[in-house]
């Protein structure tokens, strides 16, 4: 019988069987023999044969024990039993069970991929209004900004806008440097006013009515969708729909049935109607035009179908 350390390629362990005993050789590098033979040795007795190999003499009891192994990997167990052998014997008599080998079975299928897109005109408009202010000092810089942004929220809520769909960010205040950056010239402070505008097709209103009270330094607008899951469910409902049909046109012609679905994973885009920036320069033209346009949900999916 020919013991394995599955850990490794080379056998560990060989053994041989006789007058009533078991001969266990140990193999392995000199710093493993000392680990693992150094207590069997102690306990039962052994000879090294080389500086890779140790011959180990060990009483019948044990051997029945490993002889009655029956498959290779409950082999590797044992021989781990018998290293802590050398502290608490009696943990060989404890007896072994064969471990149960498992098998993978393959399950035959169709994996297809489907895709839809849908588009929707946008109902919201996300308008973006950056103020800064310039003054000698850090605080009067602050102070001037504040003016500048308090009258801007002022026309946006005189325009329609409620506070709750006003909201701040990107808030910075730093110095001015010379044009050879070694002096400071005055000191610059800055923030952008985020508004959504529910009415698309007025956008242009808001545009102005921000442009006239000046002080913005650049107004821009976007648009998107106010539901957006809404489009995303409906464009991947369908693209389920073409991987089915794709599905059942390929075990259609393969001869076989579809069975249920087994997995399907999906992957969303959306592509946006551009950006537009304006000058932020009073007017007395017409009033601004924005072509709204409109957005596209993609949704492409993966689906794999057993068969029936």
């Amino acid at each position: 019988m020919r013991l394995r350390n599955f850990a490794q390629s080379e056998p560990l362990l060989g053994t041989t069987a006789g007058g009533g005993k078991l001969a266990i050789t140990i193999r392995g590098t000199l710093s493993d023999l000392g680990t693992r033979a150094a207590p069997l040795r102690a306990e039962f007795g052994g000879r090294w044969r080389s500086k890779e190999e140790v011959a180990i003499t060990m009483p019948s009891a044990i051997r029945q024990t490993l002889i009655t192994t029956a498959t290779a990997t409950v082999c590797a167990l044992v021989v781990a039993l018998v290293v802590v052998a050398a502290a608490r014997p009696v943990i060989l008599q404890t007896p072994l069970t064969n471990v149960a080998a498992t098998t993978s079975y393959f399950n035959p299928g169709v994996i297809t991929g489907g895709d839809a897109t849908v588009s929707k005109r946008p109902d919201i408009a996300y308008i973006n209004v950056g103020v800064e202010a310039q003054a000698s000092s850090a605080s009067q810089a602050q102070k001037d900004l504040a003016t500048l942004a308090n009258k801007l929220i002022a026309k946006a809520k005189s325009l329609g806008i409620p506070d709750k769909e006003i909201n701040t960010s990107g808030y910075s205040v730093g110095p001015i440097y010379s044009n050879d950056g070694r002096n400071i010239t005055g000191y610059q402070a800055g923030i952008s006013l985020n508004l959504k505008w529910h009415n698309v097709d007025n956008v242009g209103t808001a545009l102005d009515g921000l442009v006239q009270q000046g002080g913005a330094t650049r107004i821009s607008v976007s648009f998107g969708l106010n539901d957006p899951k809404a489009a995303q469910a409906e464009a991947r409902s369908q693209a389920i729909a073409d991987a089915k049909s794709r599905a059942t046109a390929m075990a259609k012609a393969a001869g076989v049935q579809l069975g249920q679905v087994l997995r399907i994973t999906d992957q969303t885009t959306v592509s946006r109607p551009p950006m537009y920036e304006l000058a932020p320069v009073a007017r007395a033209a017409d009033s601004t035009t924005v072509p709204v346009g409109e957005l596209e949900v993609t949704v492409q999916v993966e689906v794999d179908f057993a068969l029936a």
